[in-house]
């Protein structure tokens, strides 16, 4: 019976932290922009790059794609202040949890 029960409370956590934001905005993170990834925006300097990752699974649960991405966007928002970018473009797909972007001045 024990086993059941841990076993059904692991599956009630994985399926409520699944619909959770576990990253929130920065303060001055919401002036940065994301652009699409390809080609560097024109008429702006790059600055670096940013690395970022989150969990991309919870215990035998994968966690929602599409949320992993938003998390690890406003991971990498949250970063360009620091960098002194205004703008952020990814360098690729995220995958297993991480991704890599740009981070540029463009001085909107």
């Amino acid at each position: 019976m024990r086993p059941l029960l841990l076993a059904a409370s692991i599956a009630v956590l994985g399926a409520s932290a699944a619909g959770c934001t576990w990253v929130h905005m920065a303060p001055g993170a919401s002036a940065v922009r994301v652009v699409p990834a390809g080609a560097p925006p024109a008429g702006c300097q790059k600055l670096g790059e940013i690395s970022v990752s989150v969990k991309d699974s919870i215990a035998f649960y994968d966690r929602n794609p599409l949320r992993v991405r938003e998390e690890l966007e406003t991971l990498a928002r949250n970063e360009g202040p620091g960098l002194g970018a205004d703008t952020i473009q990814p360098l690729g797909e995220p995958h297993d949890g991480e991704q890599r972007f740009a981070g540029y001045r463009c001085g909107r």
